[in-house]
């Protein structure tokens, strides 16, 4: 099952930088602006290597890989990254608040490396589909520097909480490395050394499965560049061959039962639909949806009903399953799968796991059967755009850039659980993991060979 080790991570020196000011998000969600924001933050900042500029001068031997690189062996002989005396797992946790609540949550796991291990050996499960272009950049990357900055999110199931209790023990007892991101998470890490909690959290986690949260394409990345390590040094994996760097990703472990887990829902905006009509299309889904209104005539009216709205969606779920509308005129609606709805019918081929998932709903019944909106014209977003924030799907309808938004509660860890252990995926952008990890708050330089604690560089 799940094997994991310590090492030597190297780390940002915090007499010679401000992590607040070299530190990146993940590099799929670097906007350009989140870009030059970095860049102009601190000549150290991560984002020279995690994502940087081309150029239209670029050459092979000049782009954006090779300075990467170069980057990454300065900032080591200028001891900007220092590589840890000890192999250690390190404790991480990031107290935040889930965005549009006032709600605080801590979520706490830890960082170690873990064997790379190929889907069919049903040990680690993805639960969405990757593209070809964002694995193409990453692997040109890591073939340049050798290096992963960036955190892979893995979930494991330990239900009696025996590794979250030794990771918050660790936390209550001991101080931490501390930052604060800006988007107002705290991040705190611990390095631990000690060769007894290392080896119990290996104890713990060798009965486990995991399931990739958050970055497949990383993932499988990790597994390309592995097997081309293979390749060259005509070992194939064998025996003597297992403890090679190559064999192991960087990755940040949380259990599927802490109570610090958040999943964020990503709604549906719908633009570019010629002569949309909204009663057209209530009535054309109402066989399968009733539907309940709440209108506005003025700005103070829907102040007042916007939270009445919301508070429906969310709680209504529970009992029915409930999509929210808004097309705007002075309404938002609420549409309720109607109870002697057979969606065994409506909905065959697909497994019961899919079809309790609200995302598929809105998919297959309401945008294809009531839009007409096939799936290859949802994977290209010809007229479906995504937003996270409510607000932000709402806004679009309001400022006449979309024509209707589909409001989501968000998938449960559960459900993402039983989808991807049973071989199945979910729709695409039906996850969304709150918050992100942070890069380069450790860094695996993919060198030598990993030997218990012995350094894998």
């Amino acid at each position: 099952m799940a094997e994991v080790h310590p090492f030597r991570a190297f780390r940002y020196d915090t007499k010679r930088v401000s992590l607040d000011q070299v530190l990146t998000q993940p590099y799929d969600k670097i906007t350009p602006a989140m870009q030059e924001r970095y860049y102009a933050a601190s000549p150290y900042n991560l984002i020279a290597i995690e994502k940087g500029k081309a150029f239209p001068d670029d050459t092979p031997q000049n782009n954006i890989y090779t300075r990467a690189a170069r980057k990454f062996e300065e900032w080591i002989a200028q001891k900007i990254l220092a590589q840890d005396a000890s192999p250690s797992i390190y404790v991480y946790s990031q107290d935040y608040t889930i965005p549009g609540t006032g709600t605080r949550h801590t979520r706490i796991g830890f960082i170690a490396l873990g064997r790379l291990e190929d889907y069919d050996a049903h040990i680690v499960f993805p639960h969405e589909r990757t593209l070809s272009a964002p694995k193409a950049d990453r692997i040109e990357l890591l073939r340049h520097t050798r290096a992963q900055t960036g955190q892979l999110f893995m979930l494991y199931d330990d239900r009696a909480r025996k590794i979250d209790a030794m990771l918050e023990q660790i936390a209550r007892k001991s101080t931490a490395l501390e930052l604060r991101d800006e988007f107002g998470v705290t991040h705190r890490l611990w390095p631990i050394s000690d060769p007894a909690f290392i080896e119990r959290v290996q104890k713990e986690m060798s009965a486990k499965k995991l399931l990739i949260a958050d970055g497949h394409h990383r993932y499988e990345t990790a597994l390309n560049y592995r097997n081309e390590c293979r390749a060259i040094s005509g070992k194939s994996g064998t025996p003597g061959d297992r403890m090679s760097a190559h064999e192991f990703a960087m990755m940040t472990f949380i259990n599927t039962h802490s109570s610090g887990l958040t999943i964020l829902p990503t709604h549906r905006v719908v633009r570019n639909l010629a002569d949309f009509d909204f009663e057209k299309f209530r009535k054309i889904v109402e066989p399968l949806f009733d539907w309940y209104s709440y209108p506005f005539a003025n700005a103070d009216e829907r102040a007042a009903t916007f939270p009445e709205f919301r508070k429906d969606l969310e709680t209504q779920n529970h009992a029915r399953r409930a999509i929210g509308v808004y097309p705007g005129g002075g309404a938002f609606y609420l549409f309720l799968l109607r109870r002697n709805a057979d969606l065994e019918q409506l909905l065959p081929g697909v497994s019961d796991a899919q079809r309790g998932l609200d995302v598929v709903l809105l998919h297959r019944l309401i945008l294809e059967g009531g839009l007409g909106i096939t799936s290859e014209a949802l994977a290209a977003e010809k007229n479906v755009t995504y937003e996270r924030e409510m607000d932000a799907a709402i806004a679009g309808v309001d400022r006449g850039e979309a024509q209707v938004a589909f409001l989501l509660n968000p998938v449960r860890v559960q459900q993402v659980a039983d989808i991807a252990l049973g071989g199945d995926v979910l729709p695409q952008k039906s996850t969304d993991f709150y918050p992100k990890l942070l890069s380069g708050l450790t860094i695996f330089h993919i060198e030598g060979r990993i030997e218990g604690h012995i350094d894998a560089r």
